[in-house]
């Protein structure tokens, strides 16, 4: 729960105008791209709780998800220690996201990736995958305690491959100090202080991890919120204190964390809310339809969690959250009705036209 030796800042080393560039404005390359995204209102869900419903738009990161930021970070950490060298390779076990963001970021310095990906996860991130030059090995789903599953085979990848390596976002705590150091930070700047509650879903921990912590630590009386789609046990870690409170499934992409990984212990929690599928899907259509956002499943379980932390706290107050990433990667699945009857979720799209489905968030 408590931070080890301090590293010198991540974040800083990523952020700021290239020095041979003069003007305050521009930023150098991909890297130095990543971060300090807009917070975006949603007016319907702000309206509908009489908070105000902010999100932060880390669709906007020059590789389209929040996971850049564990990317760079873990990479940067890599690159200070000596454990990343000169024409190495970065290797990581990934539901997508972070691969995008490490096959981005390897490009723009310079090195090769192996990215492990389980072939569950959607063709569209197949695709950007192979498009940004990583090379990419599907392995069949398998849960974590299983010598098959997606991170065991990266780890023994690196280990087998020369000059290699494995980026561990789950267990890398470069990926929470990261979002202390930047996510946390901004999100103070950009509110002046004012929030009175953040809630997010925990794929690998880090986001709300490192941000928790930096909001507990400089915002008095601020509230922190979990939400956990079926399936998961962390809702069950932060609710009961044991991981045994599991139900049904989901169909999010990303999220659903079934052990307690060192970046979540950095996590300082005291809501945690369980949001299963139909809600989830009704509120992607939602944002899509009234607000004109194109945002995928695990910004709609954040949004579904920023509506019941407003339920929780009363109206008047501020909730943020995390809008992960863009639709795109996702359309074949989420905004097509066939898909969508087969996972028996097509009345979920519908229910959509009205915000009636948010009366399904427990």
């Amino acid at each position: 729960m408590f931070f080890r030796t301090p590293l010198r800042s991540l974040a800083s080393d990523a952020a700021g105008a290239s020095p041979s560039v003069p003007f305050p404005s521009v930023r150098s390359g991909f890297c130095g791209s990543v971060g300090n995204t807009p917070l975006i209102e949603i007016p319907s869900l702000s309206a509908l709780t009489g908070c105000r419903i902010l999100g932060k738009a880390e669709f906007l990161n020059p590789g389209g998800s929040v996971k850049d930021r564990a990317a760079l970070g873990i990479v940067l950490d890599a690159e200070r220690s000596g454990l990343l060298r000169p024409g190495g390779t970065l290797v990581e076990g990934t539901a997508g996201n972070t691969g995008i963001g490490l096959a981005h970021v390897a490009r723009a310095r310079g090195y090769r990736s192996i990215i492990v990906v389980p072939e569950t996860q959607s063709p569209e991130k197949f695709a950007l995958l192979r498009a940004l030059g990583a090379d990419l090995r599907l392995v069949p789903p398998a849960p974590y305690s299983d010598p098959r599953n997606f991170n065991h085979v990266a780890r023994r990848i690196a280990e087998e491959t020369p000059n290699a390596y494995w980026a561990n976002q789950f267990d890398n705590e470069a990926n929470a100090r990261f979002h202390y150091e930047s996510t946390g930070p901004e999100l103070v700047a950009q509110t002046h202080g004012r929030i009175d509650g953040f809630v997010c879903a925990v794929g690998t921990g880090g986001t709300l991890g490192g941000t928790s912590r930096y909001l507990k630590e400089h915002v008095p009386g601020v509230s922190v919120g979990c939400v956990d789609p079926g399936g998961a046990a962390v809702f069950s870690w932060f609710r009961h204190g044991h991981l045994n409170d599991v139900v049904g499934g989901s169909v999010t992409e990303g999220i659903g964390q079934m052990r307690v990984t060192k970046n979540l212990e950095w996590a300082q929690v005291d809501h945690a809310f369980r949001v299963f599928d139909s809600p989830v899907i009704a509120m992607v259509h939602h944002l899509m339809q009234k607000e004109g956002l194109f945002l995928g499943s695990t910004s709609g379980i954040n949004l579904c969690g920023a509506v019941r932390l407003a339920r929780e706290l009363g109206p008047g107050k501020t909730i943020v959250t995390i809008l992960c990433d863009g639709a795109g990667r996702y359309a074949s699945r989420l905004f097509d009705d066939a898909w969508l009857k087969e996972k028996g979720l097509w009345e979920a799209k519908e229910s959509s036209r009205d915000l009636g489905f948010l009366s399904e968030i427990p």
